[in-house]
């Protein structure tokens, strides 16, 4: 039995030939490391494609606590970047392209998040 990938595109999983499959894969919780070397665990909310790119939203993920503190809600975007076969995630750095990356997750998840405006 296939299952559907859910991209939003309309094909089976097994038919996948735009690089959505990948958004299966990565469902869950994801481990980085940072530049200290220092391992963090994410979970994967939502992923989207934007022109010729895609990215990947996440929060950090904690253990199961019903006092959650402000900083595991942080939403925490990054851009998916193949290199060869292998892929990675790595930090926005052109304003601009954070700016667009980030409105449009902001409205595809404006019902399951409360925003705060950043910095005035």
């Amino acid at each position: 039995m296939s299952e559907h990938c859910h991209c939003g595109h309309d094909h089976e999983h097994e038919e996948c030939s735009c690089g959505c499959g990948e958004q299966e894969e990565m469902n869950g919780v994801i481990t980085l490391v940072d530049e200290d070397g220092v391992e963090h665990g994410f979970e994967i909310i939502d992923m989207l494609e934007l022109g010729d790119s895609q990215y990947v939203a996440v929060v950090p993920a904690g253990e199961e606590d019903e006092d959650e503190d402000e900083e595991s809600d942080e939403l925490v975007l990054l851009k998916i970047v193949a290199e060869g076969v292998e892929e990675y995630l790595e930090a926005i750095e052109d304003e601009e392209e954070f700016n667009q990356v980030s409105a449009a997750f902001m409205e595809r998840l404006k019902d399951d998040y409360d925003f705060v405006d950043g910095e005035e």
